[in-house]
């Protein structure tokens, strides 16, 4: 006699896993402000809290914290891509591991971030609407480039969804 078990699970992507992601990037954002003495304690807050809604409503597809140089990523500078597990799982690994030493002469934070499919299929309306619950608005600009290259070094996963990280790193 043979049996077969089959079981569907359905997971729901809730505020709590938000803030549990969102929480380890706030955790690598504030060492790399112990490192190199940016972003503010109240950046840090506002991104974390932007993060938690874009991801909670699946909004987000990347975003960036660091440095840049004429337009340019540099070392060091973070960016997290949003994903969707479909049903599968991934390492939810540990934040940290920023670089310290890096060269941010004549460099300044910045932060950008773009929009997920989701997000487009909103109206002009509702997209005004989830800006205005934000703890800060953005402006519009082109992307920068990395100066360098992406090293993809850790994922942040809840609830069927994740974050990768990929660092900037310098030739």
């Amino acid at each position: 006699m043979s049996y077969t078990y089959t079981f569907d699970e359905t997971v729901t992507f809730t505020l709590t896993h938000a803030k549990h992601i969102a929480a380890k990037v706030a955790t690598d954002l504030k060492r790399m402000q112990r490192f190199y003495g940016a972003p503010s304690d109240a950046s840090i807050a506002s991104y974390e809290a932007e993060l938690i809604a874009l991801l909670k409503e699946g909004y987000l597809r990347t975003v960036t914290y660091g440095f840049w140089r004429d337009s340019k990523w540099i070392e060091p500078a973070l960016q997290y891509s949003a994903k969707d597990l479909a049903g599968g799982s991934a390492d939810d690994d540990d934040p940290g591991r920023v670089r310290p030493g890096a060269d941010i002469t004549n460099a300044s934070f910045y932060s950008y971030l773009t929009y997920s499919s989701a997000w487009d299929k909103l109206s002009s309306a509702q997209q005004v609407g989830f800006k205005q619950t934000l703890p800060f608005a953005r402006g519009g600009a082109p992307e920068p480039t990395v100066s360098g290259y992406l090293e993809q070094d850790r994922t942040y996963s809840a609830g069927g969804r994740a974050l990768n990280r990929a660092s900037v790193r310098s030739y």
